[in-house]
Order: structure tokens, then C-alpha cells, then sequence
């Protein structure tokens, strides 16, 4: 993602040229390239740096004592992480950011903003609306969540979700951001339950899936 990318993202897109400059500063831009499956921001730690994934992409998982994995969101190349946690600055996350393939994030500190704001900080103002419409949506997003994961059967909730995404997407035939076991992690399912589901629903003509490639196909 270059810089023209970056000041056309719903963040910045309302801010001049000149306001964007003013917000690198003030929001302490940093950059930082990840491995895959490294940890970029754990559980129990507190930040003041929300992230903006540049490249690649990052996961949001809730990992329990005794090893469980629950995947809570996928977080693509131009969206955001840890905004809540940054803006609250004392509070201890609960889940942890990993990358979900090779990234680079872009951090921004948050602890100016909440900072009085002079008459020459108008890029405050329209990052922190521009913050709340981000907020917004994630929590559309997370509650989304809920309604794939509250079905009592595997196939109801794997078509809940397909049937999410298809509606995103605006077609029925498209690409998950998760592998197996990461779709079964997200909808809180076995793995070996969640194949062997897909295989059924392929038998009955519901869809067809190769990989992370579905269409559904009634």
C-alpha cells in the first residue's frame, strides 16, 4: 500500500494534504513488517498504538489457558486492529493480533488525541470521526459474529456465514480469508465435524469447495 493508498483510506480521506502531514506527526507513524503466525500484539499487555494493516493480513484469536483457539475476526490489507485498546490506553487486551500471513503494519499512537484540541488541530477532529464510523463497523462486524456462531447445527452456521460473505461480496462465488482449521476455529467448531460437513453439503448440490474457494450453488 503506498501513500497515495493510505490518505484515500476512510481514515484519512477527509483530511487535506496538509492535515495529513500534521496527523503523521501527531499520531507518531511507525512502521513494522511481521512473519507469519508471529504474535504482533498479546493478550494481557496494554498499547497506545492502534495498527493499520499496510500489507498482507492480520487475525484477532482469543487463545485460553488450556490451548482453545477461538478466531474472532480477520483483520485485510487497508483495515484496522487494537483502535479500542489504543484510544482506552489502560486497559489489558483480551485477545491477541496475529499475522496471518507475511505483513506490514503501520502503528499510531492514540494518546494525543485525547489531548485538548487547539483551533490548528482540525485533522483530530475528522480522525476521530472517521475513527468512530471504524468502530462502528467492527462492531457490525463482531456482532455478525455471533449470529454464525449461535446456530445449534455445523451446517447452519457454515451456511450462515457463506451466506454473509456472499452478501459482502455480492456474487456466490468467492474466497474465505480463512483455512480450514481457522474456519473452525472462527465458528467454534471441530475441524474433522467441519469437513465432514462441507463434504455432505457438497453431496447435496449446496455448494462447491476447493480449498478456500466456495459457491453456493442453491
Amino acid at each position: 500500500m503506498n501513500g497515495n493508498q493510505i490518505t484515500q483510506n476512510i481514515l484519512f480521506n477527509k483530511m487535506t494534504t496538509e492535515e495529513f502531514e500534521l496527523a503523521k506527526i501527531g499520531l507518531a507513524f511507525k512502521k513494522k513488517k511481521y512473519k507469519k503466525n508471529s504474535t504482533i500484539l498479546s493478550a494481557g499487555s496494554k498499547t497506545i498504538n492502534m495498527g493499520f494493516v499496510l500489507l498482507g493480513s492480520v487475525r484477532i484469536e482469543s487463545n485460553d489457558i488450556w490451548g482453545n483457539r477461538t478466531i474472532l475476526s480477520h483483520v485485510a490489507m487497508g483495515q484496522f486492529f487494537a483502535e479500542t485498546y489504543a484510544y482506552l490506553l489502560d486497559e489489558p487486551m483480551l485477545v491477541d493480533v496475529i499475522a496471518n500471513e507475511d505483513c506490514e503494519v503501520l502503528f499510531m499512537d492514540l494518546s494525543s488525541i485525547k489531548q485538548a484540541t487547539s483551533i490548528n488541530e482540525t485533522w483530530k477532529v475528522k480522525f476521530i470521526s472517521s475513527l468512530l464510523t471504524i468502530s462502528s463497523r467492527k462492531n457490525l462486524a463482531l456482532s455478525g459474529r455471533s449470529f454464525h456462531t449461535a446456530p445449534k447445527t455445523i451446517r447452519a452456521r457454515v451456511m450462515s456465514y457463506l451466506n454473509s460473505i456472499a452478501l459482502k461480496k455480492g456474487s456466490q462465488e468467492f474466497d474465505i480469508p480463512f483455512d480450514r482449521q481457522q474456519l473452525a476455529d472462527y465458528l467454534n467448531i471441530e475441524r474433522t465435524a467441519l469437513s465432514k460437513e462441507l463434504g455432505k453439503m457438497q453431496n447435496d448440490g449446496l455448494i462447491s469447495v476447493h480449498k478456500n474457494h466456495f459457491a453456493i450453488l442453491t
